[in-house]
């Protein structure tokens, strides 16, 4: 038994030389080091994309003006202004229109003020309401109540061949 034990030091100390063991460290911290470039080059590229190219604002159409009804809120959907090639219908968003009289309209943002939630518009309350933190807004979409810092954001529109259009952005938050 004695042998034995001998003979696996001898192996173990053969197996664990300092030369093995720095190769298998500098190994291991390589890969380790290719793993971790591999994980953090698409959060580099989320993070400081949007300071080498920034998103340009583009007019989308969001339907005709008959369409839609003088004092009545409704949900129009449009293409984000900075969609990926592969995004598909994850591409679109979404804003709040209301006609207001004959000429005017005013376009909300759908994402509430303080973390971006959707917010949902209730008709009979003639309120905004984000349903992740308890934001109120009242119908011009000022704040009404919650931890929002402000009021709902504002899209500029135009009406353009029979068309309402607005100027599209990034996904307004502070």
């Amino acid at each position: 038994m004695a042998e034995r034990t001998e003979a696996n030091r001898a192996t173990s100390s053969e197996l664990l030389s300092p030369e093995r063991r720095r190769f298998m460290t500098r190994l291991s911290l390589t890969l380790t080091g290719i793993a971790a470039a591999i994980i953090a080059s698409p959060v580099i590229g989320f993070i400081f994309g949007p300071l080498i190219k920034p998103v340009e604002p583009v007019w989308r159409q969001v339907g005709a003006v008959d369409q839609f009804q003088k004092g009545q809120t409704v949900k129009v959907t449009f293409e984000d202004p900075s969609p990926m090639r592969w995004a598909g219908v994850t591409a679109l968003t979404a804003a709040w229109l209301r006609r207001v009289d004959e000429d005017t309209f005013v376009v909300f943002a759908i994402n509430c003020a303080h973390l971006g939630c959707p917010v949902r518009w209730l008709a009979d309350a003639q309120l905004f309401m984000c349903p992740c933190h308890g934001g109120v807004y009242y119908r011009d979409g000022s704040l009404a109540a919650g931890p929002p810092p402000h009021g709902l954001f504002k899209y500029p529109w135009r009406v353009r061949a029979g068309q309402v259009e607005i100027l599209a952005s990034a996904v307004p938050l502070e």
